[in-house]
């Protein structure tokens, strides 16, 4: 019989597709893990962008100094282009903010006497504007009687607020030196007493009671310790929260109810 003859099994040049396969849905598997983890929550990214818009825009209405007033710096938008993710001022926004500026220019030429002394500063606020006075330059110590020399000064605050509906919330602050008098038993009493003193006075020379709230926080919201001399004078202060009026506000009412 004839022997077989043996084939031989031809080699498979194309095992390398298997691999390549193998490796192509790895990296498909791969991107698509990558692009899951690094799609953005786009409503936390539009507060992000909100909040980094604030904190860094360019429109400040004021700036504080330890001597007093700093000047008013301002940059239009137009010549500073919005950074990218910030979120642009609509017009009501940038309207607000002019009238601010026009209303701390007022009020620093009001206090301008009392601005001499180097103890009232304008700083502020994310609605509004925060006119810090000392007591010294109100009060003798230990009452919550106006001194004369400083009433006029009040009265001309009063009179630039007076027009505007923005709210107007007084804050008596104290150090913590314990007083304890007939008329104040403690710190409490004469800080609410100081805030009452400059409402009766707002009311007088023309700002609507409607507006304004009164407030003592005694020594519990100090500017700085009080382990030094320095220290509670600053803490002895009197502040005017001047709070911006939004579209569609009912009467003003700044913050918590007053002391």
């Amino acid at each position: 019989m004839a022997r077989r003859r043996h084939v031989e099994e031809h080699e498979n040049h194309e095992r390398w597709l298997v691999s390549y396969a193998d490796f192509i849905t790895l990296l498909f598997a791969f991107f698509v893990v990558m692009y899951a983890i690094s799609t953005l929550n786009e409503g936390k990214y539009r507060v992000l962008s909100d909040a980094l818009g604030v904190a860094f825009r360019s429109d400040r209405v004021v700036t504080a100094q330890s001597n007093g007033m700093a000047p008013i710096n301002r940059t239009s938008p137009s010549v500073m282009p919005p950074r990218p993710g910030m979120k642009v001022p609509d017009p009501l926004r940038r309207e607000q903010e002019r009238k601010l500026l026009d209303l701390a220019g007022k009020i620093k030429e009001a206090l301008a006497p009392l601005v001499k002394t180097g103890q009232v500063r304008l700083t502020q606020l994310p609605r509004g504007i925060a006119v810090e006075i000392n007591a010294s330059v109100l009060f003798a110590p230990g009452q919550a009687q106006l001194q004369a020399e400083s009433i006029a000064a009040l009265e001309a605050v009063a009179a630039v607020l007076a027009p505007t509906p923005d709210a107007v919330q007084v804050e008596g602050h104290t150090d913590n030196l314990p007083i304890a008098s007939t008329q104040f038993p403690s710190n409490w009493e004469l800080a609410s007493a100081r805030a009452s003193s400059v409402v009766r006075l707002f009311v007088a020379t023309g700002v609507s009671p409607a507006r304004l709230t009164a407030s003592g926080y005694a020594d519990n919201r100090p500017m700085e310790a009080n382990d030094t001399p320095e220290g509670r004078a600053r803490n002895r202060r009197v502040t005017l929260m001047i709070i911006a009026a939004q579209p569609g506000d009912g009467p003003a009412a700044p913050g918590a109810g007053g002391t």
